[in-house]
């Protein structure tokens, strides 16, 4: 990930040699420092991309829908949390607080595009103006802050009136800041973009969204400890990544030999009508690992998404699945060649490949080693937010 670190001073050297005098490049770093909440990051990103599509002028209203727009699949597919939880459960970041709202009252699907989002939200103005104005108490005018670390007089914060003319005051006499604010109030208020530092992040915008989303990973990683691969969940992921032909391969195979029962109805899988799923979901590990995996029904595949099947009775079929699989791979050469070739996409998790699919394990051995490497995953994706499935 392209990480954006300018150097201190006056200027900025463009990769292409071009200087952009009077831009104060250390203030525009300290833009991204000590946030106080996420959607910090989800202004800045919203900005950066409506410069770079040409726009000078614009307003909060337009600048937050973009934000709800970008958040909506860390949080709604995700299930991350931008800015923690409080011990009672209450959702701390506002920015959150409005993708849920805007959940309850739309029926998106979690992996909604970009336009369906931005037409509920614009269906739905009234419902979430409250929630939209929250956002512009603070983050507007403190994402300028670094401009201001110098000054010896007292920022006005207090009043969005007088931190207008001051924010004026200072691009006018002081230093070129990127945006200015217009004359009207709330969700209505004009931003107005420099136009020396809308070149500047035209010319560098790859460089800048990268630095934005590597400081937005760690703060997000910061309040999602539990949550594995974090940095492909801010956006929705290509289906093309996913890695199942050697494992589809492995669970052909064994059909073959061997009478497979699907793990939720009991009922003999054929080779025709089953598809490869996750027991825990693919969106919360981010893997398509073989210890995950199983073969199930396809019929039901589009009921389960993205839920968690109940932790008793399902994993303890699923387990005996996986036992079964790992005795064949042993007694057939053909299995064992067809799980040797799931090891580049489907076995990087080193305790399955020391522990869990060692030869010798008996079948208590061989569920102890699984459940005790898959509940803690399963428990964290739980506490995350997850929903149960309710098969039946």
């Amino acid at each position: 990930m392209a990480k954006f670190n300018p150097p201190q001073g006056e200027y900025l050297l463009n990769v292409d040699g071009k200087y952009y005098n009077t831009l104060d490049i250390s203030g525009f770093s300290q833009m991204m420092k000590d946030p106080s909440y996420c959607y910090k990051f989800y202004w800045l990103e919203a900005i950066v991309n409506i410069i770079s599509e040409g726009t000078q002028d614009t307003t909060f209203n337009a600048i937050i829908d973009e934000m709800i727009c970008n958040a909506w699949y860390s949080v709604r597919e995700f299930h991350i949390h931008l800015s923690g939880l409080q011990a009672d459960g209450f959702v701390r970041d506002g920015l959150e607080r409005a993708v849920l709202k805007l959940t309850d009252i739309s029926s998106l699907p979690s992996n909604a595009s970009k336009m369906e989002i931005k037409n509920a939200i614009y269906g739905y103005d009234l419902e979430l103006k409250t929630y939209k104005e929250q956002l512009t108490n603070m983050v507007p005018g403190r994402a300028l802050a670094g401009f201001f670390s110098n000054r010896k007089e007292e920022v006005p914060w207090g009043s969005i009136r007088r931190l207008t003319e001051y924010i004026r005051r200072i691009d006018s006499t002081v230093t070129r800041l990127p945006y200015t604010f217009g004359d009207s109030s709330k969700l209505k208020k004009e931003v107005h973009f420099s136009a020396e530092w809308m070149n500047m992040i035209q010319d560098n915008t790859v460089n800048i969204l990268g630095w934005i989303q590597y400081e937005k990973v760690k703060w997000l990683q910061n309040n999602n400890p539990e949550v594995p691969g974090l940095i492909y969940k801010l956006a929705p992921m290509d289906e093309k990544m996913r890695k199942l032909n050697h494992v589809r391969g492995l669970w052909e195979g064994i059909l073959d030999v061997k009478e497979v029962r699907d793990v939720f109805t009991g009922k003999p899988i054929f080779k025709k009508n089953y598809d490869v799923d996750h027991f825990i979901p693919w969106s919360f590990v981010m893997n398509d690992e073989l210890w995950n995996l199983m073969p199930m029904d396809s019929s039901l595949n589009s009921s389960k998404s993205n839920k968690l099947p109940k932790w008793d009775p399902f994993f303890t079929v699923f387990a005996e699945n996986q036992y079964d699989m790992y005795n064949l791979i042993y007694e057939k050469e053909d299995l064992h060649k067809r799980f040797e070739a799931c090891y580049r996409d489907n076995l990087h998790s080193i305790w399955a490949g020391q522990e869990l699919y060692r030869p010798g394990n008996s079948k208590e051995e061989f569920y102890n080693i699984l459940q005790k490497n898959m509940q803690p995953v399963y428990d964290s994706a739980r506490r995350q937010g997850y929903e149960i499935w309710s098969y039946r």
